[in-house]
């Protein structure tokens, strides 16, 4: 972790290396009491920003980013 809680610029550059737009992947677990996302659910990656946060286009038709070092997602 870099400052305030956020990645460092390797992270974030490991992390668009990973998940290019394009990237197919599965949420293991998401914290967000809001979201209707569950276990399971599958999308594909539109990009990845600056600190970190993996956007999501989700099948379901959510947007939802997957937040570095909170939420958990795998690629498929």
């Amino acid at each position: 972790m870099s400052v305030r809680g956020f990645p460092s610029k390797e992270t974030v550059l490991r992390l668009k290396e990973q998940y290019p737009p394009g990237t197919r992947v599965e949420l293991i677990c998401m914290d967000d009491p809001y979201s209707k996302l569950k276990p399971g659910d599958q999308g594909t990656v539109s990009f990845v920003d600056d600190i970190g946060t993996i956007h999501i286009n989700w099948d379901s038709g959510s947007s939802l980013g997957a937040a570095y070092g909170v939420d958990m997602i795998r690629k498929l």
